[in-house]
């Protein structure tokens, strides 16, 4: 849907779009696809650019915020792909699901628990948008990205991470629950209903944003023991390209090693930096060794980074 469609549902132009998000279009998915189908697709992917197989997947974690369950959907996706040995669960940060999520893998692997571990991120966030409200629904796009990580006892190539929190502001940007009351017998009242569209305060994440994400890339590069001279890619996530300069200026990164897609995809929430990440991978511009820095940043809110060393 590019952004001259949208202007037919709302009083928005590609001109006004473009120069405030950087975004010309995003991709949606259709009635019939589900967060599941679209998860596994990017995950045949990487399995296969890592030359392995469904069934020598140990873990599968779902990073996500639009599950077709609410009891979540990584088993769901466990069994489309017919990974019979994996153990599968979603976890759910929001935009800083895929850091959180690789994190989270890296642990597993550096304890011995499991040594190949799938990381997706996904979201259909096209089915929590208020098609009318011209402030949120020119941002968001679906998508699904997925990396295989593996243990490796020539070297660890996750350099150095740092993640965050802070439910103090939680209302900037949310899905909440909205429920009425009812009564099953006198003095028992229970709440039930459904969740509410996307709400955001879109200056207060942008202030959030250029305020955390330099310093949280900054935290993690520290605990690799590196610089930003040290870095080769800069891939954050796809929010606002105002949001991606204002913070490679800060962190003195120049253009060219900034990777960028929001203009094609819009914000995938937890797909946008594995989405990037693999775009710049099969078009060769990223090489086995070079280092990574990555941030993820969101509702909760949430925000976090990882370095890491490409290799395949």
């Amino acid at each position: 849907m590019t952004n001259d469609d949208l202007s037919l549902l709302v009083e928005t132009s590609d001109e006004w779009i473009r120069t405030r998000t950087g975004i010309r279009k995003r991709h949606l998915a259709t009635t019939d696809l589900s967060l599941s189908e679209l998860s596994a697709q990017a995950a045949t992917q990487a399995i296969a650019m890592a030359n392995l197989t469904a069934n020598d997947v140990d873990l599968i974690i779902l990073a996500t915020s639009t599950a077709d369950d609410l009891f979540g959907s990584a088993a769901k996706v466990q069994a489309i792909l017919q990974a019979n040995r994996a153990v599968a669960f979603d976890l759910t940060a929001a935009c800083s699901g895929f850091v959180f999520g690789l994190i989270t893998a890296s642990q597993f692997i550096r304890t011995g628990v499991y040594k190949n571990v799938l990381v997706i991120g996904a979201d259909i966030l096209s089915r929590w948008v208020d098609w009318s409200d011209r402030s949120s629904c020119v941002l968001f796009g679906d998508g699904a990205g997925a990396v295989l990580c593996q243990g490796s006892t020539d070297e660890d190539r996750l350099l150095g991470s740092a993640m965050y929190s802070n439910g103090e502001q939680h209302e900037a940007l949310n899905i909440g629950y909205d429920g009425t009351g009812k009564k099953l017998k006198d003095g028992i009242t229970v709440n039930q209903g459904t969740y509410k569209p996307i709400t955001m305060k879109g200056r207060d994440v942008y202030r959030f944003a250029v305020e955390k994400v330099p310093e949280v890339i900054e935290k993690a590069l520290f605990n690799a023991q590196l610089t930003t001279d040290d870095v080769d890619w800069l891939i954050l996530h796809q929010a606002n390209q105002r949001i991606i300069d204002s913070v490679a200026k800060r962190l003195k990164i120049p253009p060219q090693k900034v990777i960028a897609n929001l203009d094609e995809y819009g914000n995938t929430s937890a797909a946008s930096i594995p989405l990037a990440l693999d775009e710049a991978v099969r078009q060769g511009k990223i090489k086995p060794g070079e280092i990574i820095a990555s941030s993820g940043f969101g509702a909760g809110l949430t925000w976090g980074a990882v370095i890491f060393r490409w290799g395949i």
